[in-house]
């Protein structure tokens, strides 16, 4: 698959996994967050189903394992992000 393709989904993935936490998000940090989780996802992956099989490629498996890796590293960027507003 081309690079382009990958960051296309990697765009993608992001995208929707910051939107389903509420946190906007530029095209280049969307793109960020998809390649970055699909890495992630991948790491998941092989903790759940014990297979030492890659999800980084195009299709059903690869894209769950990319979302939920995105939606574990926008949960890790929402959990460090410095509070705004006034803190009394």
């Amino acid at each position: 698959m081309s690079v382009i393709m990958y960051i296309i989904l990697g765009g993608l993935v992001g995208w929707l996994a910051s939107k389903l936490f509420g946190r906007e998000e530029g095209i280049m940090a969307s793109i960020v967050i998809g390649i970055v989780g699909s890495f992630i996802g991948s790491f998941i992956s092989r903790l759940f189903t014990g297979s030492n099989q890659s999800y980084l490629a195009l299709g059903w498996n690869g894209l769950f394992w990319s979302l939920i890796g995105a939606l574990a590293l926008v949960a890790v960027l929402n959990a460090v992000r410095r509070p705004r507003g006034h803190i009394v």
